[in-house]
C-alpha cells in the first residue's frame, strides 16, 4: 500500500514539476509576479484534450506548451507594451483565459479522452484516446510505466533549461530580472527579453497541464484552481532544501521541490481529515516552507557564534 501511495506521490510531484520550473522562471530569474499561471496551465490542457480526441497526442503535448507561450505572450504584452502592473496583467489574462478555456471544451466544463465510433454492431460507442502514456510502456504496472516516461521528460526539459539559461539569450534574461535598467543600457531588448521569459514560463506550466490531462484521461476547468500555491511551495521547498546557488542547481531544486511537496501531501492525506481541507494543508506547506530558509540561517548564525566563542576561549 505505501509503495502504491509513493509511486502515487512520484508520479504526481514530476507531472507538476514543469509547472514549478515555470513559477521558478518567473519568480525567480524575472523576479516578476506572474498570476497567469492558473489559467495558462488549463489551457494547455484543454487545447491538448482537443487536440488528443483528434487522435495525435504528441501533437496535443505541443500545442498545449504552444497555448500557454501565447497566453504568457498576452501578459507580457499588457506588462511591457501597456506599462500594466505586472499583477493585474496576469490576473486579466488569468480572467479572459475561463472564458476561452470553456469555449475550447467545446463549452463544456470537462472533457474526456475519448471519441464516439461506431461498432461492429451499428451503434455508437465511446472509445479511449492514445495517449502518450498509452503509445509507451515500460512496466507492466502502469503506475510505474506513467512515471518512468515523466521523469524521461522532465530530464530532458532539466537538461534543455541548464543549457538555455548557459547561452546568450538565457544570460540576458537572467540579466533582466536582476537589474533591468543595466540591461536597457546595455543596448538589450529588455521588453522583448521579459515578454520571452514570460511566454517561457506559461509555456512550462501549460506542459504541466497537458501532461496531467494525458495521465488522467481528461480535462477539467477546475484543475487550475490554486495552482500558482502548489508551484510556489515547490520552488520554496527546494530552495530550503538546496539554498541559493547556480541556476543549474536551481533548476533542480524546483523539481525536488515539486515532488517532495506531492509526498508531503499524500502524508497529509492519510490523516482523517475531510477533503475540503486540502487548501488549507496546501497553504499551511507553503507558510511553513517560508519559514524554513529563516530557521536555517539562525541556526547556521547559532553555530558561527558558539564556534566563535569556543575560540575564544581557547
Amino acid at each position: 500500500m505505501y509503495a502504491d501511495m509513493l509511486i502515487s506521490a512520484l508520479g504526481q510531484g514530476i507531472i507538476y514539476a514543469p509547472m514549478a520550473l515555470g513559477i521558478f522562471i518567473a519568480f525567480r530569474i524575472l523576479n516578476t509576479p506572474d498570476l497567469t499561471t492558473d489559467g495558462s496551465f488549463v489551457f494547455g490542457m484543454a487545447v491538448c484534450a482537443m487536440v488528443t480526441i483528434a487522435g495525435h497526442p504528441i501533437i496535443g503535448i505541443l500545442a498545449g506548451i504552444a497555448a500557454g507561450m501565447g497566453a504568457g505572450l498576452v501578459t507580457g504584452f499588457l506588462q511591457t507594451t501597456f506599462k500594466i502592473n505586472p499583477i493585474l496583467s496576469g490576473i486579466l489574462t488569468m480572467t479572459g483565459l475561463y472564458t476561452v478555456n470553456y469555449a475550447v471544451l467545446g463549452g463544456q466544463s470537462n472533457r474526456y479522452l475519448q471519441s464516439m465510433v461506431i461498432n461492429k454492431s451499428g451503434v455508437e460507442a465511446p472509445v479511449s484516446s492514445r495517449t502518450i502514456y498509452k503509445m509507451v510502456s515500460f512496466s507492466e504496472n502502469g503506475a510505474v510505466s506513467e512515471l518512468i516516461l515523466s521523469v524521461i521528460i522532465v530530464v530532458i526539459l532539466v537538461v534543455i533549461l541548464a543549457v538555455f539559461f548557459k547561452t546568450r539569450p538565457g544570460l540576458a534574461l537572467r540579466a533582466t530580472g536582476d537589474n533591468e535598467e543595466m540591461v536597457r543600457t546595455s543596448s538589450i531588448n529588455a521588453n522583448l527579453t521579459r515578454r520571452m521569459g514570460i511566454m517561457l514560463a506559461n509555456g512550462l506550466v501549460a506542459l504541466s497541464g497537458a501532461m496531467l490531462c494525458q495521465q488522467q484521461r481528461y480535462a477539467d476547468l477546475g484543475n487550475g484552481n490554486g495552482m500558482l500555491v502548489v508551484g510556489l511551495a515547490s520552488v520554496i521547498i527546494g530552495q530550503a532544501i538546496f539554498g541559493k546557488r547556480g541556476v543549474t542547481l536551481s533548476v533542480i531544486s524546483a523539481v525536488v521541490g515539486s515532488v517532495l511537496y506531492r509526498i508531503i501531501l499524500q502524508a497529509a492525506y492519510q490523516i482523517d481529515m475531510p477533503s475540503y481541507t486540502v487548501k488549507l494543508i496546501s497553504a499551511l506547506i507553503v507558510a511553513i516552507s517560508l519559514t524554513l530558509p529563516l530557521v536555517k540561517e539562525k541556526i547556521d548564525a547559532g553555530k558561527m557564534r558558539r564556534s566563535g566563542e569556543g575560540r575564544v576561549n581557547r
